[in-house]
């Protein structure tokens, strides 16, 4: 190996680092979804599961539809992640089969997931809680949505919120078993200001193929 090649070597890599660290220090953060909160774990299925690696994106304030990650008002150091369902001024209707209406207009889903069927662990009990999952579109994002199969209450429960200026009301992907704004309210829209956009690798790591890498909708 010549020494050219390894100085090239060495100055790509220092290349690469350095716009590693500035995207890291201004737009980007890698960050793993704890393993001990039973309660986020449940609410993120089946877009992430505990123990997965995401990118979460700085650079632009999240808007409808995103996944976004705040501070969990209720518990110093805790988090949620929640996509954004209604903005300042909007009127939510959560329906008791969990699906959604914004300004009079239902959000429909769109189609089956490749997996219509998965099993979750329920937060407060530890049982295996089996749910069907498929396809809602919120604001062009394309986003896997958790019901239970059948017909059974929603907790929290469903109605009508009306979005106050200044805030955002945050939905789960898991509707079964949700913790958003139905727990702790609408959210300062200044506080969530992390969008997930990548999951790097499960806790499983590069070998579990079918997890790696996904772009996050």
């Amino acid at each position: 190996m010549g020494s050219s090649f390894i100085r090239f070597v060495v100055f790509a890599a220092l290349i690469f680092g350095a716009i590693a660290g500035a995207l890291r220090l201004t737009c980007l953060r890698w960050w793993q979804v704890p393993e001990d909160d039973p309660d986020l774990a449940a609410s993120i299925a089946p877009t992430l599961r505990a123990g997965d690696w995401i990118i979460l994106w700085r650079g632009t304030e999240p808007s409808f539809g995103d996944l976004v990650l705040c501070p969990d008002p209720e518990d110093a150091g805790e988090v949620v992640i929640a996509r954004v369902a209604a903005e300042p001024g909007d009127e939510l209707v959560i329906s008791d089969d969990g699906s959604l209406r914004i300004n009079g207009a239902r959000i429909r889903p769109e189609s089956a997931c490749n997996t219509p069927r998965f099993t979750v662990e329920h937060p407060r009990s530890g049982d295996d809680v089996e749910l069907r999952c498929d396809i809602e579109q919120l604001g062009g994002h394309y986003h896997q949505r958790a019901l239970v199969p059948g017909k059974a209450p929603l907790k929290p429960l469903s109605g009508k919120r009306n979005v106050a200026m200044g805030t955002v009301f945050l939905i789960s992907d898991n509707r079964y078993l949700p913790f958003d704004s139905r727990d702790f309210g609408p959210l300062p829209r200044a506080s969530c200001q992390e969008t997930v956009v990548f999951r790097l690798v499960s806790r499983l790591g590069f070998s579990d193929v079918a997890n790696r890498v996904p772009w996050i909708q």
